[in-house]
């Protein structure tokens, strides 16, 4: 009787058994050998196939509207000024004038840790490797300032939310470069020379530093 009420309970649980892997098999499907692998989380990701388009990104919702066609001079300073309501360009100017010179002097001493908060990155990287360039040589290089004649600004625009604008320099200077002996062997220290310079200035309108960055200079044609 007991050995008989055993073989039952061993029958029904079989059967329970088989209908849970049925079941089973019905939610979660049979594997056909066809299957797509997982991808795994910890591989680098493989290339993107090239029949894959992207969306289109989308545009941030306060960036400043950038016409197709170029405007006047006046109307992107107008511009700047309604991205940052605090920018003025008088008073750019005279910060670019400081910054000019502070610029200037720094590369000729050498200075790499008072360029680096005025330059951006690509500029700061030329102008170190013109100073590595100059020291590997023995050279030194003497600039002194006469006086900047004139400053103006000369372009101006608005890319996104960055204000960009350039300034022409007029200056006067006086450049000596010195040989390990400590020799003259460029510029009269008694004669100064007009040196004329296109530099571009950035700034993030959006970001609490107020502080330009230098990310072009150039000689005008």
């Amino acid at each position: 009787m007991g050995e008989g009420f055993v073989f039952i309970e061993i029958v029904i649980f079989a059967m329970i058994a088989a209908f849970l892997v049925y079941r089973l098999r019905s939610v979660l499907g049979r594997r056909t050998g066809e299957e797509r692998p997982r991808p795994n989380p910890f591989t680098a990701p493989t290339a993107r196939p090239d029949n894959v388009v992207p969306l289109p990104p989308r545009a941030a919702a306060d960036a400043p509207y950038a016409p197709d066609e170029p405007v006047s001079l006046a109307e992107a300073l107008k511009q700047i000024h309604a991205a940052d309501p605090t920018f003025d360009e008088k008073g750019f100017l005279y910060g670019a004038r400081g910054a000019f010179q502070m610029i200037v002097e720094a590369f000729a001493r050498g200075d790499t840790a008072a360029l680096r908060p005025l330059l951006s990155d690509e500029v700061y990287d030329n102008f170190v490797q013109a100073i590595r360039q100059r020291s590997a040589a023995g050279e030194t290089l003497e600039t002194r300032i006469e006086r900047v004649r004139d400053a103006d600004v000369v372009e101006a625009r608005m890319e996104g939310r960055d204000a960009v604008v350039t300034v022409r320099f007029i200056s006067e200077q006086i450049n000596l470069i010195r040989n390990a002996a400590g020799e003259i062997i460029d510029g009269d220290p008694k004669q100064p020379v007009e040196v004329t310079d296109d530099w571009t200035f950035r700034r993030n309108t959006r970001a609490r530093d107020p502080n330009w960055a230098l990310v072009e200079t150039r000689t005008p044609a």
